[in-house]
């Protein structure tokens, strides 16, 4: 049996060399051809072409200036399917190429079985596409549980098989114990949120420090690229000020000397104002006040007593790591306006929709005031109960994930006081070993075995 993946960005990359793996084991005779990144390449052969450089575009913009490759490539890709006489195809997120694709591949004579893993949220944008995506799609093979219900009414066969991020955050779980004056910020993968949500984030973290000067901040990095540009953001604010009296002079980094260590880096002060003498004081005794992190973003969640998370995938991975946070998300006003207009939900915060309720406090474009994030932070490092509550609903929105049945307040053993413990590592086991990526397998090579005649396959 043939598969043809369709993968374009690098998180669908990380879950469909996952899946591939789990469909090796259940029939190493099948073969994989198809496009995604370096981790699916290097399970599968040859035929399987690594795109993921030219494909992961942000922004209508980006895509319209590659129109010209993006046609190409949905060509080439038909061809290949068609040619290869795949059995089935495994399209994984990436909605604006491959929706496309399923619905030229829908008008084909020979139409292979086309499976959708990690589908679009077009229930956050645009309910009405549901049915139409059931002409055209054979089965969706959802990771929120919510998914499999709303798409089912809807005429389009989905089965829910759990959450990839699981199995990975499990292999990153580390033990100790959290550090109380340790605050993490996350402003998101990509540049162009990372330059408007980090700013805030900085201005924050000012504000805190003035009631608690003993507080130190951590930053997540995904790249080098985006620990450069923060860097620059903070550039501006190291001495913004005079010397105080007493203080003794101090030169600027030297701008030609690297400013980036793999490890992380270090800036050492905060945006001050005048008469701010109590913050500058503990920034100048203190030359770590805050620090970027590359590539620690997991260990980072483990460590810090609180965190600050811009909306997206890593609110998912707080709830599991267990870390009591507060969501912001700004962008461009137009971008904002133009959301405002097609969203449907509630809440931003993967977390939020699962529980149907405002587990984590949200500030979202214009309530994203360093001020009103700075009081929420505050409330959660000061109130024990509150901690409580936050991390017990986090258990049960990952236990849904996986596949349990778990209630709020009754999903993690009491810790002293009454208080849940406050470590990743204290997360109870909700699941057998079976994981997503093997449920999702199973589900497809039963799917492919029912449409090949006996004595074909």
């Amino acid at each position: 049996m043939t598969i043809y993946f369709v993968a374009g960005e690098v998180s669908a990359d990380n879950h469909g060399a996952a899946l591939m793996r789990s469909l090796g084991e259940l029939d190493p005779k099948l073969k994989f051809i198809g496009r995604g990144g370096p981790q699916m390449q290097e399970i599968a052969d040859n035929q399987f072409k690594n795109w993921i450089g030219d494909a992961a575009v942000l922004g209508l913009w980006e895509v319209l200036r590659k129109y010209g490759y993006f046609r190409e490539q949905f060509r080439e890709t038909i061809k290949e399917i068609l040619e290869s006489k795949s059995d089935a195809v495994v399209l994984i997120d990436y909605p604006g190429f491959n929706l496309r694709l399923a619905r030229a591949l829908q008008r084909q004579s020979r139409r292979p079985k086309i499976i959708y893993y990690i589908s679009p949220q077009v229930w956050a944008w645009n309910r009405g596409r549901i049915k139409r995506m059931a002409r055209c799609i054979d089965l969706v093979l959802c990771i929120f549980p919510f998914e499999a219900d709303l798409y089912n009414e809807s005429g389009l066969r989905a089965i829910f098989v759990g959450h990839p991020m699981i199995e990975r955050l499990q292999a990153s779980k580390l033990d100790g114990e959290r550090d109380p004056n340790l605050i993490g910020l996350f402003p998101g993968s990509r540049l162009r949120e990372a330059r408007k949500i980090f700013p805030v984030m900085i201005e924050t973290a000012r504000l805190l420090l003035q009631s608690n000067p003993t507080l130190r901040f951590q930053v997540a990095a995904a790249s080098d690229e985006l620990a450069r540009e923060m860097s620059q953001m903070l550039n501006p604010h190291l001495y913004p000020l005079p010397l105080a009296k007493g203080e003794e002079t101090t030169q600027a980094p030297n701008e030609s000397q690297p400013i980036l260590a793999r490890e992380g880096m270090t800036r050492t002060s905060l945006p001050s104002l005048r008469g701010e003498g109590r913050v500058r004081s503990e920034a100048s005794q203190n030359p770590e006040v805050i620090q970027i992190k590359i590539g620690e973003t997991t260990a980072l969640m483990q460590r810090a007593f609180i965190g600050v998370v811009a909306s997206g995938s890593a609110t998912l991975e707080a709830a599991y790591f267990r870390m009591p946070f507060v969501l912001i998300y700004k962008v461009a006003v137009p971008t904002y306006l133009a959301a405002r207009l097609v969203v449907s939900v509630k809440y931003l915060g993967m977390p939020n929709l699962l529980a149907g309720k405002e587990v984590v406090p949200e500030f979202i474009q214009h309530r994203a005031k360093p001020a009103a994030i700075a009081e929420a932070v505050q409330l959660l490092m000061e109130d024990a109960r509150a901690r409580e509550r936050m991390i017990s609903e986090f258990d049960a929105i990952v236990g849904r994930l996986q596949g349990a049945t778990v209630s709020p307040g009754t999903s993690v053993a009491a810790g002293e006081g009454g208080c849940p413990p406050e470590r990743s590592a204290d997360r109870p086991s909700l699941m057998g070993k079976s994981r997503a990526s093997q449920r999702a397998a199973q589900v497809i090579v039963e799917e492919i075995r029912r449409s090949i005649p006996k004595g074909f396959n």
